[in-house]
This record gives C-alpha cells, sequence and structure tokens, in this order.
C-alpha cells in the first residue's frame, strides 16, 4: 500500500525518533484522517525497534495482558506477567534504557477510561525516566476533547509532551495522488465527494468513472460507506436526531444561526449552541466570519466542512427510502447528477481553489504574502442590498478578489468585465482581480487581472 503526503509531519516523527533522549508524542485528529498509517510510516524508515498497541475498550487487566503479548511478540522475549499497566511501563521505560524503542498507545482515550489516573500513572513515569530512558512514547486518538485535555495545564501530562500533531485532513493535492489517473476535471469531482480523509481516497478506483465510484462507495445499497457518516456521528453524539437536523439544514445552505435555529427543528438555541460547538470539535463543521467584519458574530456562518459528509446529507440522508428500492444508477440520474455538476461541484472547486492559494503562500510563490483568506462582506448602495464575495485574500498593499468558473466553456472577456464592474459598484477597493477557470480563458491577462486555469493546480 502506497503512502501518500504528510511529509513534514514524517519529518518531525523523524526528528522525535532519532533523538538520543526520552521523547513523548501526542497526536490526535478525527477518525479516517491517517494517525495510525502515519506513526507506523515513521516507524518503518526509522528502524527503531517498536511496539505498537491498539488499545480497547476493556478491562485494565485485558489490556495489560495484551500489551504483554505483544511486547513478547515483537521483542522475542518469554512471556510476561504484569498485571498492572503501572507495573508494566516501567517495564517499558526500563526496556529502552541500552536502545531506542518506540511505544506506540494507539486510541488511548480507550485505555484512559479504564485505568483510573493514567494521566498521573504517565506522568510520574516521564519524570521518572526522563534522563536514563530512550524511550520513544506515542499516544494517538481520535477523541479530540480527550485528546486536547492532556495538553491543559491542570492535567499531570503538561509539560510533558514534546510534540502534538493535530492531523488534519489533506488538501486537494495530496489527495489527488491516490487516484493519478483520472482527468484534473474528475479529481476535482472526487475531492468534491470524498474530501481529505486517506481511508476514502483509497478505496477509490480511477480505473472507473466519478459515477460508478460515488455508486459503488456511497450511493447504493451496501456501499463500503453506506454508514461512515451516521457511523461517525452516533460514535460521538449522544442526541443524533439533534445532530442530522443541524446538517440537513446546513446541507440546504443555511448558514446563519437564526436560519439554523428556524430550518432545523431543534428544540431550543442552547440545543443548537451545544450542536454546532460539538460538531466544530468534531472537525466536520466550521464557522466562518467575513475577513472583513471578522468580530461581527452576526455575519458570520457555518458551513460543513467535510465534503462526504456534505455529499450525504445532500443527497443521500433524505433519500434513504429510495435509494434502498431503486436501481442505483437511476437514483444516481434522478437525485444526484444535475446538482452534482451544475451545482455541487463548483461551490466545491471554490474551496479547492483556496486551498491551492493557501498552498502556494505557504511555499512562498505569492507576492507579497497573503494574510488573510476568506470570505468578504459588502454593501451595494446603488440597489441597496449586500451580500459575500466568497474567495478574497489581504496583503500589504490590500485586497485582492478571486473568482472561479467550473464551466465547460471558456471564460471570456466580457464575463470578466461583468465581474469587475460588479465588484466596483460595491465597497470592496481591489488593486487586482484573478479568475480561476476549469477551460480556460479566451482573454489576455493585463497587470490588473490575472488568470489560472485547472492545470496550475495540479502541478
Amino acid at each position: 500500500m502506497n503512502f501518500y503526503g504528510r511529509t513534514q509531519q514524517l519529518d518531525k516523527l523523524h526528528k522525535e525518533m532519532s533523538s538520543d533522549d526520552m521523547r513523548m508524542t501526542l497526536i490526535y485528529g478525527r477518525r479516517r484522517v491517517g494517525k495510525s498509517e502515519l506513526v507506523k510510516q515513521a516507524i518503518k524508515y526509522s528502524g527503531i525497534k517498536s511496539i505498537y498497541y491498539e488499545c480497547k475498550q476493556v478491562t485494565e487487566a485485558s489490556n495489560v495482558q495484551s500489551i504483554c503479548e505483544v511486547i513478547s511478540e515483537e521483542q522475542g522475549l518469554p512471556k510476561l506477567g504484569y498485571t498492572s499497566f503501572d507495573e508494566l511501563m516501567d517495564y517499558v521505560f526500563n526496556l529502552a534504557r541500552e536502545e531506542k524503542i518506540v511505544f506506540v498507545l494507539d486510541e488511548y482515550p480507550y485505555l484512559r477510561e479504564n485505568i483510573k489516573g493514567l494521566d498521573s500513572i504517565l506522568q510520574s513515569l516521564v519524570d521518572k525516566y526522563r534522563e536514563t530512558s530512550r524511550l520513544k512514547l506515542i499516544i494517538l486518538g481520535s477523541y479530540v476533547d480527550i485528546m486536547k485535555s492532556l495538553l491543559e495545564h491542570s492535567n499531570p501530562l503538561f509539560g510533558r509532551i514534546d510534540l502534538v500533531i493535530d492531523l488534519k485532513q489533506m488538501d486537494y493535492y495530496e489527495s489527488s495522488l491516490f487516484y493519478p489517473n483520472m482527468s484534473l476535471e474528475d479529481k476535482v469531482r472526487i475531492y468534491s465527494v470524498f474530501g481529505g480523509i486517506p481511508y476514502f481516497n483509497r478505496l477509490v478506483d480511477d480505473k472507473k468513472t466519478v459515477k460508478e465510484n460515488i455508486i459503488d462507495l456511497i450511493a447504493s445499497p451496501g456501499a463500503r460507506l453506506e454508514n461512515e457518516v451516521s457511523m461517525y456521528l452516533n460514535a460521538e453524539i449522544s442526541k443524533i436526531v439533534n445532530a442530522n437536523e443541524v446538517f440537513t439544514a446546513l446541507a440546504r445552505g443555511f448558514s446563519k444561526y437564526s436560519d439554523i435555529l428556524s430550518q432545523s427543528h431543534v428544540s431550543s438555541g442552547p440545543t443548537l449552541v451545544d450542536v454546532l460547538e460539538k460538531l466544530m470539535k468534531m472537525e466536520v463543521v466550521e464557522k466562518k466570519a467575513p475577513i472583513n467584519d471578522e468580530e461581527n458574530k452576526k455575519k458570520a456562518g457555518y458551513y460543513i466542512c467535510d465534503n462526504l459528509s456534505l455529499f450525504y446529507f445532500r443527497y443521500i440522508f433524505k433519500h434513504l427510502s429510495q435509494l434502498k428500492i431503486m436501481d442505483s444508477d437511476v437514483f444516481y440520474d434522478k437525485y444526484i447528477d444535475k446538482d452534482f455538476e451544475e451545482k455541487y461541484v463548483p461551490h466545491k472547486f471554490e474551496e479547492i481553489c483556496r486551498q491551492y492559494l493557501i498552498r502556494q503562500n505557504r511555499l512562498g510563490n505569492i507576492e507579497p504574502v497573503i494574510e488573510k483568506i476568506g470570505k468578504y462582506y459588502y454593501d451595494d448602495p446603488k440597489t441597496r442590498t449586500n451580500g459575500e464575495f466568497d474567495v478574497v485574500t489581504q496583503d500589504e498593499i490590500g485586497y485582492v478578489f478571486y473568482e472561479v468558473k467550473f464551466r465547460k466553456r471558456k471564460t471570456s472577456k466580457e464575463v470578466i468585465d461583468e465581474e469587475i464592474s460588479q465588484i466596483k459598484s460595491t465597497d470592496l477597493n481591489c488593486y487586482k482581480y484573478v479568475f480561476f477557470s476549469r477551460a480556460g480563458f479566451a482573454a489576455e491577462e493585463t497587470d490588473e487581472i490575472k488568470h489560472i486555469e485547472l492545470e496550475q493546480l495540479y502541478k
């Protein structure tokens, strides 16, 4: 199995593993984002002896027995007879006095909920062996709230963790490496559905069409990812009904708090706040404010930032009954095809273009460097209306406006002139206009107007 991307994280882990000192690393991120594979890849290239244990939701005694078996097998040792976790870990820290050993506790929260004072136990051992052991202790977890709590001042492990990795979804470019044989346009479409989750992207078959992949993986009875979104939500949220209601409203395009409250049928404002906060902590929903009015809560909006969740609630969730009784091709053509191509993908293409700008900015390829990127709230004094531009950046000179077109035909000079005329009628004062186009351009660039074609996004 090939491993793509994550070069910065791999470099950081390699540095930790290469150290002669005892090191402790904390890695967290949502399910399926690739935490385990990242660590396994780092271990593979380090050449260091390792003990990898995936914690289970069982008693301390059962977990300890399982860890003993793993250690015995990995280290070629006689069967260990420890019954308590602190004694076993004391043995592991001692074992690493003479040589480097990587010890991984995957899904640490499962172990933590069944061993009283686990954080304190580890803190005591880290302090005891900090100067004498060469152990590389790595703890992983998908329950982001719990993992973040280990970094708080009140937690016993505060100040003991040497490296923290908050593992996010891959961007559009790294995700495309999983399906290299697809056309650039289809790479945009596939990312729009499966996002930057490595587990999902490994399931994509780039010898099949986008439609075939969608049907095979999510839009047919018994599809591999048919229950992925609902299972993920159920694992994290107690009242799934409220989450479903909020997701349905967001997927329909309602982003303002008041609109979500009125459209979602959630019982009360405080309940909605709780649900939104939980979904944001799970990193499936994000709150965005315009870059020119970031402190104005009324102008902020909530958006589904996980592509599979958005696709699921836009097309699958509300048609689950039909999905079970209809032919999959007919279902796709009736409920997905037209809206997906004309509205859904063009909207997600805007996000891809934002990611492109951020990627280029980090690489030092944009001058002057972008300081802010996001939506821009505007007032149109002529029509006495207001609205938002979706992609605007700010730098030391001023604002740059971006228009994104995912159309079959080339973007003409007339279209560009019309867009710029509309912008100039608002209070957005730009010094440059940049246009992204799927099909290219039937116009020339100027000092003020720049073009970016689809091919540039994947170079």
